[in-house]
């Protein structure tokens, strides 16, 4: 500390035991992930190693992140910490409007949200900690935050409570496995740090399943809230999310969720006989106009029967002066579909139907089944309920193409109708067969 100030700083902070075991984890460790329950202090503990790193760290111009689910998130459960720890040290400086303090080595601390992935890319990072990493998107961590520590050979720390198996149990498991990794999961009924009553209480105003993921970390326990959770918990005991190869002997239908501002969504599915749905393969970007979307979908190796949109595809692109329907129906061969307009209501209620019948190829698919079983309702904190309105979230863009799948699922039907463009007022299939160019009609099942 005497590089960076003239005096003796005390800073307000007294680690609990578990917390000091967790603060010399991090000082041996590059990669670490603790698992803990609710009240245990783990984002306390988060800033001041944070804040640790950042004035003793040797490097020039040290750069930390404490990244939350949302930026508002961040500011919420963070920023007053970070404010609170800093204060007694000497020359530091506060950000408000960037949620970042400065310190006199040159080293900063500062709070993202992984909502806005785009605000980290450019940067680099010594060490950032991820905080309920589990309501994150994944590729937040494996495209954008894990290049940004290579260069530095910075470290990282994933904190949070258990809510489904989600990719935090995913981190979970490979620190378990990995060599170099640090593991601990902090269960209220071992660390002493609650009371029994207090916990008595929580128990008997929870149900069990709330109770063990919120104080026990236990993973078994499913998203609280979610909406495809029996479905997607019948898929894994069914045997349904495995090795679903592509069979060139059926087409391949593409089914859509199109990001004007966020993620785009594709689901690449194959109708086979009795009804079943194989769901071969998965991709999900965002900052990309409709191009490279379909330059994703023609570079794959499949035969192609309908590429399905969402309503919203009618929209005209300022760009252009076109609207996205006829940028699509130019890009993706054979053609195009537009899926029907229904209620968000109605469309979860088409992708339980479909749900049951659909096989889940585990690996190529792995961030959609992700988004689905993540995929849940909003809660009301007020009434202390879930509403009729699902999280507009990372998981809601995989699971809104997966509505588009479900609403469209229908048998193929003949071409019966010659048509030389597309109408925009109809929800109609566009497809080549034979070197024909037409429509299919008759409606949605």
């Amino acid at each position: 500390m005497g590089a960076v100030v003239d005096q003796l700083v005390t800073i307000p902070y007294a680690p609990r035991p578990l917390q000091r075991v967790l603060h010399a984890a991090l000082d041996a460790h590059r990669f670490a992930v603790a698992v803990c329950h609710r009240r245990f202090g783990k984002t306390v503990m988060a800033v001041n190693q944070l804040q640790k790193q950042a004035l003793l760290c040797t490097k020039p111009r040290p750069r930390f992140a404490y990244i939350a689910p949302t930026y508002r998130q961040g500011k919420a459960a963070a920023w007053d910490y970070v404010k609170h720890f800093a204060a007694p040290i000497p020359g530091r400086g506060v950000n408000e409007s960037e949620l970042r303090v400065d310190y006199p080595n040159g080293g900063q601390v500062r709070i993202y949200g992984a909502d806005n992935p785009d605000s980290l890319r450019g940067i680099y990072l010594d060490g950032v900690v991820l905080d309920e990493y589990g309501l994150m998107d994944p590729i937040v961590w494996e495209e954008v935050i894990r290049p940004l520590l290579t260069d530095r050979e910075g470290w990282a720390l994933f904190i949070g409570t258990p809510n489904g198996k989600n990719q935090f149990y995913d981190v979970a498991a490979r620190a378990q496995r990995e060599p170099g990794w640090f593991y601990a999961a902090y269960k209220a009924s071992q660390t002493g740090i609650l009371k029994t009553e207090e916990l008595q209480s929580a128990r008997s105003t929870m149900t069990n399943d709330q109770y063990l993921q919120e104080f026990e970390c236990s993973f078994e326990a499913s998203v609280k809230g979610a909406v495809y959770a029996r479905e997607m918990q019948q898929a894994l005991e069914d045997g349904r999310i495995a090795a679903v190869p592509y069979d060139p002997a059926l087409p391949v239908d593409t089914n859509w969720d199109l990001g004007f501002r966020d993620a785009t969504a594709i689901w690449f599915t194959q109708s086979a006989y009795g009804g079943a749905v194989r769901v071969i393969d998965y991709h999900e970007g965002s900052g990309q106009a409709l191009g490279h979307y379909a330059q994703v979908v023609n570079s794959k190796p499949y035969a192609y029967g309908e590429h399905r949109m969402p309503h919203d595809v009618q929209q005209t692109e300022y760009t252009t002066g076109k609207t996205v329907l006829e940028t699509a129906w130019a890009l993706l061969k054979p053609g195009v579909r537009v899926a029907p307009r229904l209620d968000v209501d109605e469309g979860i209620h088409a992708g339980r139907l479909v749900l049951p019948k659909c096989y889940f190829d585990a690996q190529k698919c792995r961030q959609g089944i992700d988004a689905l079983q993540n995929y849940r309702w909003d809660f009301n904190t007020k009434v202390k309920d879930f509403t009729h309105l699902p999280v507009h979230d990372w998981a809601s863009h995989g699971a809104d193409a997966f509505r588009t799948l479900a609403v469209c699922h229908r048998a193929p039907k003949p071409v019966t109708q010659r048509r030389e463009k597309p109408d925009h007022d109809e929800a109609d299939v566009y497809r080549r067969r034979h070197g024909r160019q037409g429509v299919s009609r008759g409606g949605y099942r």
